[in-house]
């Protein structure tokens, strides 16, 4: 049996700084010792969204408290780090500069191995940090940015079966948030809302695409901002629970379909949006009525955390992966080509 678990490394830092959130954690042993995340919430309330350039001025103000927090949470001496991995790609090019920057910085002052990490890949090591995942997988990867289906057939060994072709899942909660008046960040927000609602009171659209299992969120989206303008005195409680609940059957339905044309041991989730209580009752309950291993992270290591970095990078160092201090930001970085 082939499966992807923590590796049992030296001490890791890692670091991730691709969008709102300034983390650092530190493995070793197989275990995580430490991992500190200092949101930007409310910097990019005000917003309705993350401004790159304030989330980048965010990040430089609290990398280095963050990393510190992070060691001596871990009881772990500066000297003692053996290897630092960060995330170069995708995300916000300032922001993702602002990490790097700090992970050479360390690497090179303690002459020790640099790993730049995928994002996504991180995510879905973020399902290690609890148990070792049994091979083959099938990874759902949901956050603001990216909605996509990963086969994993064995380590490293990466398949593409569906994205999305227009808004991410998260994009999505986001503009319906900012459309219900609900605020930022619009994951949390249509959750909480949609916990005192009606989920069977209107029926958004769930899209189908025809050719493949591809994801598609903008119909529900014009779906919601339509049924608003035609009935102004609904309430926001049910218009949340009804758009959560076709964006959740339509991320069930794809899971449902790729599982039911493939072979896997597993079900992963990773992402933000894996934070969805909705979402995660769904989905275990597919794993559990297809027989598969259901490897759900805790809610607080679904949205962007420095584990999941140091976990995807203490793999690809175990990997003989090479280290190098010639890292270059990779905005549009992707996992699968």
């Amino acid at each position: 049996m082939t499966e992807l678990r923590l590796v049992e490394s030296g001490v890791i830092l890692g670091l991730e700084t691709s969008c709102d959130e300034t983390a650092a954690a530190v493995i070793a042993g197989g275990r995580v010792l430490s991992s500190v995340i200092r949101s930007q919430v409310e910097v990019h309330a005000a917003y309705g969204g993350v401004v790159p350039e304030l989330a980048a001025r965010a990040h430089d103000a609290a990398v280095g408290g963050v990393v510190l927090q992070a060691l001596r949470a871990a009881e772990v001496a500066t000297s003692e780090v053996e290897a630092v991995a960060v995330t170069n790609g995708p995300g916000l090019p300032s922001a993702l500069a602002v990490g790097v920057s700090a992970a050479l910085g360390l690497a090179v002052g303690l002459q020790i191995p640099l790993l730049g990490v995928d994002h996504m890949e991180g995510h879905l090591f973020a399902g290690t940090l609890a148990a070792p995942i049994e091979l083959p997988a099938l990874v759902l990867l949901v956050s603001g940015g990216h909605s996509e289906l990963i086969a994993v057939d064995s380590p490293g060994v990466y398949r593409r079966i569906a994205s999305t072709r227009d808004d991410a899942a998260g994009e999505a909660f986001d503009k319906v948030a900012r459309l219900l008046g609900l605020g930022y960040p619009g994951g949390p927000a249509i959750e909480r809302a949609a916990a005192a609602g009606d989920r069977e009171l209107v029926n958004f659209p769930r899209a189908v695409v025809k050719d493949g299992l591809d994801l598609s969120f903008s119909g529900l989206k014009t779906a919601v901002r339509r049924y608003v303008e035609a009935n102004p005195a609904a309430e926001v409680a049910d218009i949340a629970a009804c758009f959560q609940e076709a964006a959740v059957d339509t991320l069930a339905d794809r899971v449902v379909r790729a599982i039911e044309s493939g072979s896997y041991s597993t079900l992963v989730v990773g992402g933000g949006v894996g934070a969805n209580l909705r979402l995660r009752e769904r989905l275990a309950e597919i794993a559990y009525r297809f027989g598969l291993q259901a490897a759900i992270p805790a809610p607080a290591l679904c949205t962007d955390n420095g584990a999941m970095i140091a976990a995807a990078g203490a793999w690809r160092l175990s990997m003989g992966v090479p280290a190098t201090y010639l890292l270059d930001v990779e905005p549009g970085r992707k996992l699968v080509h």
